[in-house]
Order: structure tokens, then sequence, then C-alpha cells
């Protein structure tokens, strides 16, 4: 069975007028429960990430500024990243789901899993909350099935139309986690980084995968590209893949707009959780980042979930 991680917490962060904002999981919750694909999911409570797991990867001065802010009324911690005073709270509830997820699909009693979190994580690094992001939810998950599961080998995909900045930079010079995005890169697209020659540093030297793509790029092109870097990233041979599942390269995303289709995310689903199937048992653990197109959005998360209740 596929496991489902939502809840109405995630609800308290608000943000006003802002891209980000709490509509854009009502609008999933919507969708989910009128096609009946929410009933046929499983459900598990969960705590909040301790501080001392979140400050594995996160540095205390970045920790206490987003407690700050949040204490002192909110704010931002930077242009684009609001804070109001649940966030922090919240932040730490959403990265709980997704190393719950991790803790359930490493123990075997579910396949797959998709945690429906807010704040999204991708974008902030080790030291620096940004584009939305106060903690990086998958990169917490990662560390998590790499200290407490001891796995040697952890895959992070990354499909958000915005390259992420945060997970390459936390894990750019480990060799047991390989990241790879595929994004639209250039004319100063946010966040500016994911070169194709960004492959990595040190010990981590080619565990690191960037396909950056041209805005206008035709689908066809698209899924070519997500294809061919997909099979290079799992050569790898991961014991997990973990998903940043972002679906703002949907062509009525206002942010984003790669021209992608709801039944790609399908199409891409299909993909990445026959490669899981063959490498590590179909474990599949999957996190919500970005999209902003309501509709865009939900629809985007519906072919994905149908995709994995099907292969769990």
């Amino acid at each position: 069975m596929t496991l489902l991680l939502r809840s109405s917490e995630f609800l308290k962060h608000k943000t006003g007028k802002h891209p980000e904002r709490p509509e854009r999981l009502t609008a999933i919750e919507n969708l989910l429960e009128k096609s009946g694909l929410a009933s046929k999911c499983q459900s598990v409570s969960w705590e909040s990430l301790a501080e001392k797991e979140l400050m594995q990867l996160h540095g205390p001065k970045q920790v206490e500024q987003i407690r700050q802010i949040a204490a002192h009324g909110g704010g931002r911690a930077d242009p684009d990243t609001v804070i109001c005073p649940d966030s922090f709270k919240v932040s730490l509830y959403a990265a709980g789901a997704c190393v719950k997820a991790v803790d359930e699909v490493l123990s075997g009693r579910h396949q797959n899993a998709l945690s429906l979190v807010r704040p999204p994580g991708h974008h902030a690094n080790a030291v620096k909350s940004m584009g939305f992001c106060l903690f990086n939810n998958v990169a917490l998950a990662a560390k998590r099935a790499l200290t407490h599961h001891k796995l040697n080998k952890v895959l992070i995909v990354d499909w958000d139309v915005h390259h992420g900045n945060g997970t390459q930079d936390i894990f750019y010079e480990d060799p047991q986690v390989f990241f790879f995005s595929i994004h639209r890169y250039g004319n100063g697209f946010y966040p500016g980084t994911g070169a194709a020659s960004e492959t990595g540093a040190l010990r981590g030297l080619g565990t690191n995968l960037n396909a950056p793509l041209p805005y206008g790029v035709s689908r066809k092109d698209y899924l070519s590209a997500w294809e061919k870097n997909l099979q290079k990233a799992f050569e790898f041979k991961p014991e997990l893949v973990i998903l940043s599942a972002g679906f703002d390269a949907d062509h009525r995303d206002p942010v984003g707009d790669l021209g992608l289709e709801s039944e790609d995310f399908g199409v891409l689903t299909k993909s990445i959780q026959s490669l899981a199937n063959s490498s590590c048992k179909g474990r599949l653990v999957s996190c919500l980042e970005g999209g902003y197109s309501l509709e865009g959005l939900s629809e985007g998360v519906k072919e994905h979930l149908s995709v994995l209740l099907a292969k769990s």
C-alpha cells in the first residue's frame, strides 16, 4: 500500500499574498478526495523532527534565525521567504513527515510514500533558508536513511522546475548521496545554479547530475532528457530513492512553466518507479516541493499518486 502523509497543520504556515500559500494543499486535498485516491492510501501519525536531528544538517545560526523571526511575530528569511508565527513549528512537522516516510518505507511496511508538506525545502542549504524554503525536507530524509537505517547509497531526484540548489549544496561532496535535478535554466531563472558542469567535488565527484533545460523546450525533448539522465542516475544503484516532487513545470504554472501537461507527471512517475523496482525493491519516498497553479498542482499530484498506488 502507498502511504500518504497529510495534515491540516501545514495550513498554519500563512504567507499572505504569496505563490506558496495554504490553498495549494487545499486544492490537492479536494481533488484527491473527489477522485477517491485518498481513501486508497494508508496513513500514520508522526512527530515533529527533533532540533538535534535538524542540526545534523542545518547550522545553529540558521535554525535560531527562523525560530526568532517566528517568535517575534513573523517576517522574512529573504525577500521571497515568508515566516509567520507558526512557521518554525510547521517546518519541523513537515521535516518530521518526510523522515517518517523514510522510516515506514525502509521498515517494509509500505513500498512507497507521498508526503504532502509545506513549506517546501529544496532551496534551503546548510546555512541559509531561501526560495520559499525554511529547512531541507528531502535532505533531512536522506540523512535519516544514512544515519539511522545505515544505508550506503541514496538517490535524490528533483523534477521541480527550479534547480534544487540547497540539496545539491548539502551533498555536493558526499559519495553516499547521488543528486539528479532536471530543471529550467538560463536567462536569470531562479536560482541560477544547476549547470551541467556541476558534477560534485572531492569524494562526491560524479555524484551530482544536472539536466538544465531552456524555456520553451518541447515536451518530447523534456521527456527524452528525463529518461536519458534518469538512467544515468540509477547507475548509482541506490538502496532508496527520494523524490523532490514539484509540479511547477506544468504549462499553467505562473512561476515556472516548462510546458508539461498533467499526464506527463504520471509518465515521469512510471519511469522512476520502474527503475526503483529494479534497483531497490520499489522503495520510493516522494516529498512535495513547488507548484503554484492550483489546477496544475492538484492534477499533477493526482497523476503522480495514481501511479504510486498502481505500483504498491
